[in-house]
């Protein structure tokens, strides 16, 4: 399965399709293919309990709070909804765009240039500056998902609901999502997930306790051999819903034949009735009144299906939780199934074409225009985007190629000029609120740069050289007086300004996020470090606050402290690590790729003698044997720049990766796969779990080898057997 849907045996796809139909006739919600991953993988309960009883760690799971800011969270990711008593534990089922133009209650049309606008679009025409674009989604969680021990009851969410403040009243959650780069917010759901689950949720995917991990599935735990398995896998799960008979799809969304048929016969709000007065509305909503003298001029109306469903009379009720999914996806459907059988590739008799424009604002938006038969013919239900489009000026030259995600591997430093810019949190007429992370170079001068908003107020309440109090407060430690309240001056610039002169904490280190308080007109500035849930481990260092994994990697490295920053005296270890992680390739979630041929040059500054290579090379044999850095295969193009992932096409060569908080482990096969002439009727069992009879107990080799199986999934903090179980180690059967 981790090779494709057409990789996978007859007999086994139908095992998988099985369970998939009684899944999907099991949730209320319908079910998208990364769902349906989860609960193949996971393990979800058909008999009510969900996923109450699978290896989940609920502590792991991310945070969300209702109108707030958000990581990105696709379908399919295990959540933690913030509420001001129990926390409640879902799976998101349903996501949509909830841009504040679209979302108008009962609303028809849509402004033109939100239909298919990038995320961080700012209007008609604006795409933004494009830098970490963010954009308010609505997530549809299934707070029933993990069963009746870890739900509320509806009395307790109809509490929540009423409130509107950890849920709105219909039991969703709206959030400002901000994504790391335009290309992640371009990636389409499959590959945002298997993102979401080498990253965030990495460590519910490489759990011991599922029945088989995705390394152990792999044989190997390299990000990208996990990558290329996952997608695999993900692969496997869509042919099979979109194969099934007895499913129907939209998008990736799977639903039962039985409950759209029953949805037809509902004469009921939002039965068959009010789906078909939908799909006539449009049709016909482009046609401009006749006139009787004088030509009408083209009309193009774009119609969300969210906002149009809220319409309906009666509807309200029933657009609450997860049946706001199913009711958005039978719409589209119904639509769908209008446009292919009584148009001409979405051209109707009516003279009017009706295109799908965008799936994912609010719902789905549809484009109906009149006259249609002199625009050119396509698919129609392929989302095209010509809303945002059409406000877009006439390229005067052909548009350079998109830019991808394959950066180059062998970046300095000098490079990153994206790190540490910071997020404005609010800005009202009292106060203004930011964070950002703190540089090794504020450690090492005694200064920090202030918002340009904070600039501008206090070139006009103070003069070009005010003094500040500043007060800090380093959450969960005690600080000497002298550190708590300090007195700063600002030195202001043309555009830009900064505090400086100031004493950092001694525990301070590059990449801890600070939040900044100003109140306008006060002599004081707030400075706050912020808490995590639980101490991590990252690198070399131990902390307990929030950091910027990006900065931390780049610039808290051997040889780089408050006292400076060389790598003069440096041993050829640190000299390693202090060169991948300052030269290679920085991903958003602290991860570092060099080209492994210029680790010597990248080092030195020059090319070393052959005895410096060798201690070179003899310190990443051994950092690798330990699991301190990784090894990995990028490409080189034609002009000699390194590339990861690798590009099709180019020659491959070798990488060595720096990642501080997921360390890597051996394969747990040990080598090349069996040729299938010798081994075809062997079958592989991986470690797994297994549940004991009352009064037994595991032996003291099995707990053994169950901490040496998690140590191998990169668990090595000594996991024991859950109580009741017993592990059955890797092995062979057939002949």
């Amino acid at each position: 399965m981790t090779k494709g849907h057409d990789a996978v045996p007859v007999e086994a796809r139908e095992r998988v399709r099985r369970y998939l139909e009684a899944v999907v006739e099991a949730r209320s919600a319908p079910v998208h293919t990364t769902v349906a991953f989860n609960a193949l993988y996971f393990g979800y309960d058909l008999g009510g309990d969900g996923y109450g009883a699978s290896p989940l760690c609920l502590d792991d799971f991310p945070v969300i709070t209702f109108g707030e800011c958000a990581p990105v969270l696709p379908v399919g990711a295990m959540v933690c909804v913030a509420t001001g008593s129990e926390p409640l534990y879902a799976e998101i089922v349903y996501r949509e765009g909830a841009h504040p133009e679209a979302a108008v209650e009962g609303g028809v049309e849509v402004p033109a240039w939100v239909s298919g606008a990038p995320a961080g679009a700012e209007g008609p025409g604006r795409p933004g500056d494009g830098t970490a674009p963010w954009r308010r989604e609505l997530l549809v969680p299934d707070l029933h998902a993990f069963g009746p021990a870890l739900s509320l009851s509806s009395a307790q969410l109809h509490r929540l609901r009423t409130r509107r403040r950890w849920l709105n009243e219909d039991g969703h959650v709206v959030v400002d999502v901000r994504y790391p780069s335009p290309e992640a917010a371009r990636r389409d759901d499959l590959t945002a997930y298997a993102d979401h689950l080498l990253t965030t949720a990495r460590q519910q995917l490489l759990s011991p306790f599922v029945p088989v991990s995705l390394a152990a599935l792999v044989g190997s735990t390299h990000d990208e051999d996990l990558r290329t398995g996952l997608l695999g896998l993900l692969d496997t799960v869509r042919g099979v819903l979109n194969s099934s008979a007895s499913l129907r799809t939209w998008g990736d969304y799977a639903m039962t034949r039985t409950s759209l048929a029953e949805c037809w016969r509902d004469t009921g709000p939002l039965g068959g009735d009010d789906l078909t007065s939908l799909a006539s509305a449009v049709e016909r909503v482009a046609i401009p009144p006749k006139r009787r003298h004088g030509l009408t001029k083209p009309v193009t109306v774009y119609t969300a299906v969210g906002p149009r469903l809220r319409g309906f009379p009666g509807a309200t009720q029933l657009l609450r939780g997860v049946a706001y999914a199913a009711a958005v996806c039978r719409a589209n459907l119904a639509l769908a199934d209008v446009v292919q059988g009584e148009s001409d590739q979405g051209l109707f008799e009516n003279g009017s074409r009706v295109t799908l424009d965008d799936a994912f604002e609010s719902g789905g938006v549809w484009r109906s225009h009149h006259p249609g038969a002199g625009e050119p013919p396509g698919d129609p239900l392929a989302a095209a985007g010509r809303g945002w489009t059409s406000t877009l000026p006439a390229p005067s030259e052909p548009e350079p190629e998109p830019e991808t995600d394959r950066d180059p591997v062998d970046r300095p430093l000098a490079d990153d000029a994206s790190l540490g810019t910071g997020d404005l949190l609010r800005s009202d007429e009292r106060e203004i609120v930011w964070r950002a992370p703190l540089r090794l170079a504020h450690l090492i001068d005694g200064w920090f740069p202030l918002h340009p908003y904070v600039v501008e107020e206090l070139r006009g309440s103070h003069g070009a050289w005010p003094v500040l109090q500043l007060e800090l407060d380093h959450r969960g430690t005690e600080l000497k007086e002298s550190e708590a309240v300090q007195k700063a001056t600002v030195e202001l610039g043309d555009e830009t300004g900064r505090l400086t002169g100031i004493d950092w904490p001694g525990d301070f280190f590059p990449g801890l996020v600070l939040e900044l308080r100003r109140h306008y007109g006060s002599p004081m500035i707030r400075l706050a470090t912020l808490r995590l849930q639980e101490p991590v481990r990252v690198g070399d260092r131990e902390t307990g606050h929030c950091y910027d994994p990006r900065v931390l990697i780049r610039e808290d490295t051997p040889g780089s402290d408050r006292h400076g920053d060389t790598a003069v005296g440096l041993g050829p270890r640190e000299l390693v690590v202090r060169t991948v992680r300052r030269c290679g390739l920085l991903t958003l979630d602290g991860h570092a790729l060099l080209d492994r041929a210029a680790l010597p040059s990248a080092a030195y500054g020059f090319q070393p003698t052959r005895a410096q290579t060798a201690a070179l090379e003899s310190a990443v044999e051994e950092l690798l044997t330990e699991r301190f850095l990784a090894s990995a295969l990028g490409s080189r193009d034609a002009w000699g720049q390194p590339h990861f992932p690798p590009c099709e096409g180019q020659p491959t060569i070798p990488l060595v990766g720096y990642c501080p908080t997921h360390p890597r482990v051996i394969r747990p096969w040990g080598g090349a796969e069996p040729a299938d002439d010798v081994l075809r009727d062997v079958q592989f069992v991986p470690g797994h779990l297994r549940r004991l009879r009352p009064g037994c107990s595991p032996s003291d080799m099995q707990r053994v080898a169950f901490r040496e199986h998690c140590r191998r999934l990169g668990k090595a903090d000594g996991w024991e057997l859950p109580h009741g179980y017993t592990f059955v180690t890797e092995h062979t059967r057939g002949h």
